[in-house]
């Protein structure tokens, strides 16, 4: 039974004792109720449907900062879950369609637990369907709760959990309609998962945080049975799959509708300069040709799985995380894991590369089609300049990213690849680092719990973390058996470990080319050496972190959140989440700024639940 999060803790008064004020009344929430612009926008890019209270629910978790960043609460608003913002929340979210099934079968529903608005489930491109041309496909589970605008941004907000809808995968399977909740169908329940939603609300902070572009959890509503309804929020929650739907089938007007949206709301937020005419597709173009050219890298370097594909469905066009359920973190760079989508495989991690490289492809194409009118075959834009831009984008920030894992600054990075010589040995440097990083047990292929893999046998970041501080104290070069044993993973075995010549060799250049590059860096800067291996010490503690959270530990982590909610005061279920997700925040500077911690925080840091946490943070800090 999900208990009652009305109280602020279970010892201390509602308010946290005092004279009571008057309670809020949080009527910007009001707003938030099925209007939308994309319906004007793009008319037919959407399924409406009349929705109902959804009863029962409480509210398990709620981002305040998020909440007080869109301007929905007050700055300085308290971390606290009083009554009045948990009905309001309630009233506001708790929500289910009324579905075809639903109007098939008759089932009556109470007048007043109709809301007076409509909510669009809106369709897009979606590789689980048959056929590719999107004309049954979209929100399967999901509905837009409408935008909020404050402080000049503009935010999409959708819930993902309110029932099944007529664009789910089940329905074009199967010919049928489904009632929400039912479990005897593949992607035909409807429901949201409140472990699945606990999971994505910690990888989504601890994304944003780490500036990783994302959507974001705003609530979690928690039902008896383990269902939920899980509220997320972005600047833009558009995919590319919005795009390829109409794209697929021709519907020029249609393209152009969302396209010319698109645009408005980035340059609306900020994101993106004003430009006017069709000048304006081609710096569309541009700008997402970057933002996959740079997310793709950032996935591949910080061993980040996420499911792209042809359809552009699980990934916003901003190059953001979305859809966090086949999404993983792994500790060592798994690169033949795939997840097992019951009649798909998915792609690798090396392999999303060329699935991002592909979507820019289409965007190219669909570039064409609205500045000429006519569409021309994809194939033809295979060697489009938006395409080289990608790869040129790919290839700069993974050399940013690896001198970022060896701790150098932003400025000094920016420095040294100013050089084309300097690019070249960043280059060298990393095609060593991968014979480590991509070195596989001889243990071969197995099955996992939600697909298969071959396990990767050295921890990169710990030599990344180790290496300064021996050449900091003044040691030569690591010996062969020594290095290996810094950055042997729990998955390794003897033979895995072997030192032969060319491993010996590789040992040996890899040393050198590190050192290279800090002498090169120290040359630029100007600085002591001793002064810029101290930084870079200081800086790789941080970004190579021993306990670095995976797909693996988040699971058990949103087990015991759910388990303790029980036991504890929603105050202290959030703050909970705030110290978990700090400590996974791997920028230097964002440590450095950290204000002493606080009564309540030092409090959870010593709760043995809270340390538990981190101990299986710890002990799968290797896994997938």
């Amino acid at each position: 039974m999900i208990p009652d999060i009305g109280n602020m803790s279970k010892n201390n008064h509602q308010n946290g004792g005092g004279k009571r004020s008057k309670p809020r009344r949080y009527e910007l929430f009001d707003r938030i109720c099925g209007h939308h612009p994309l319906r004007s926008a793009v008319p037919g890019g959407y399924v409406d449907y009349a929705v109902k209270t959804r009863h029962g629910g409480e509210v398990f978790y709620f981002n305040f900062a998020l909440a007080e960043e869109m301007g929905l609460l007050p700055a300085g608003h308290r971390r606290h879950l009083n009554k009045s913002l948990s009905d309001k929340l309630l009233q506001t979210f708790s929500i289910e369609v009324i579905n075809e099934y639903d109007i098939e079968q008759g089932i009556e529903v109470p007048a007043a637990d109709i809301r007076k608005e409509k909510y669009m489930a809106t369709r897009y491109l979606q590789l689980q369907h048959p056929g590719r041309s999107g004309l049954t496909s979209g929100d399967g589970r999901s509905i837009w709760n409408g935008c909020f605008t404050a402080k000049g941004i503009t935010w999409d907000i959708s819930s993902c959990g309110t029932g099944v809808t007529a664009l789910s995968p089940a329905t074009a399977h199967e010919g049928r309609h489904f009632r929400s909740g039912d479990k005897n169908a593949s992607y035909g329940s409807g429901r949201g998962d409140l472990l699945d939603g606990v999971g994505a609300a910690l990888m989504s902070d601890i994304f944003h945080r780490n500036h990783l572009a994302t959507e974001r959890t705003l609530l979690l509503i928690g039902y008896p049975d383990g269902t939920s309804v899980n509220v997320r929020a972005a600047k833009n929650l558009l995919r590319p799959a919005h795009f390829f739907h109409h794209l697929k089938q021709g519907e020029y007007l249609r393209l152009k509708g969302v396209v010319d949206y698109y645009i408005e709301r980035q340059v609306g937020n900020g994101e993106w300069p004003q430009v006017d005419g069709k000048e304006r597709y081609a710096a569309m173009l541009e700008h997402v040709a970057r933002a996959f050219g740079r997310l793709a890298a950032r996935l591949e370097s910080d061993y980040i799985f996420c499911w792209m594909e042809w359809d552009g469905d699980n990934i916003l066009s901003d190059g953001g995380i979305i859809d966090y359920g086949s999404l993983r973190q792994f500790g060592l760079f798994h690169h033949e894991y795939r997840y097992d989508d019951a009649e798909r495989m998915s792609t690798t991690i090396t392999e999303q590369k060329n699935k991002a490289k592909y979507i820019v492809q289409t965007f190219a194409q669909l570039t064409d089609y609205l500045q000429q009118g006519v569409k021309r075959p994809i194939k033809a834009f295979a060697h489009a300049p938006a395409v080289q831009t990608f790869l040129d984008l790919y290839a700069r920030t993974r050399n940013e990213l690896l001198l970022n894992k060896m701790g150098f600054s932003d400025t000094h990075i920016e420095l040294f690849l100013c050089d084309k010589k300097n690019i070249e040995l960043v280059d060298e440097f990393r095609r060593i680092f991968s014979t480590f990083e991509r070195a596989k047990s001889c243990r071969g292929p197995y099955t996992v719990g939600d697909g298969i893999s071959w396990d990767a046998v050295f921890c990169m970041r710990d030599i990344l973390r180790e290496l300064p501080l021996w050449f900091q104290s003044g040691g030569d070069w690591m010996s062969a058996e020594h290095f290996i044993e810094v950055m042997r993973s729990d998955y390794a075995d003897e033979k895995d470990l072997k030192i032969t010549p060319y491993r010996r060799r590789q040992i040996s250049a890899f040393q050198k080319h590190y050192w290279m590059i800090v002498e090169q860096m120290a040359l630029l800067t100007g600085g002591p050496m001793n002064e810029l291996l101290d930084e870079v010490v200081r800086r790789s503690a941080v970004i190579n972190r021993y306990e670095r959270v995976t797909g693996d530990a988040l699971i058990y982590v949103a087990k015991q959140l759910i388990k303790i909610d029980r036991s504890v005061s929603k105050a202290l279920l959030h703050q909970i989440f705030e110290n978990f997700v700090a400590q996974q925040v791997l920028i230097p500077e964002a440590k450095e700024k950290r204000s002493p911690l606080s009564k309540q925080q030092r409090a959870v840091q010593n709760n043995r639940g809270y340390q538990r946490l981190l101990k299986v943070v710890e002990s799968c800090r290797e896994g997938i």
